[in-house]
């Protein structure tokens, strides 16, 4: 296996309630929950996007990590429908922005999103769609 075929297969991010963190991104974000093991301090859940790739494994066994200290970027082939569709669900949302890269950049954009542990998220539009 050369460097070029490897892919992120997962990240894993602590959070303090399991139940609110799950129901942040299965219910809010539209993520699938692909695994939930164990409870209390031994409790995660990985989740992946709805077009796949690699998941997200929410954790209260924390280790080194601390809850609330990610900031995430995801892509987006069309920011202005996924902006709307976040707002529909009530997520809390910036408008979208067209200078991610500095001013004149025209790479639109919108966030942060934070869970309910303060990790954020940024989203994207990709000029080529999904990476």
């Amino acid at each position: 296996m050369t460097m070029a075929d490897e892919k992120i297969l997962m990240l894993t991010m602590a959070v303090t309630d399991m139940a609110k963190a799950k129901a942040f991104y299965a219910e809010q974000l539209g993520w699938s929950v692909v695994q939930d093991y164990g409870q209390g301090d031994h409790h995660w859940v990985s989740l992946v996007l709805p077009g796949g790739g690699a998941s997200l494994t929410l954790s209260t066994m924390h280790g080194n990590m601390k809850p609330g200290s990610m900031t995430l970027y995801l892509s987006t082939a069309n920011i202005e429908t996924t902006y709307n569709e976040y707002k529909a669900k009530g997520v809390e949302v910036d408008e979208v922005k067209n200078d991610l890269y500095g001013p004149g950049s025209g790479v639109k954009w919108f966030g942060p999103i934070s869970d309910p542990d303060g990790n954020q998220w940024m989203m994207v539009q990709s000029e080529h769609g999904p990476q």
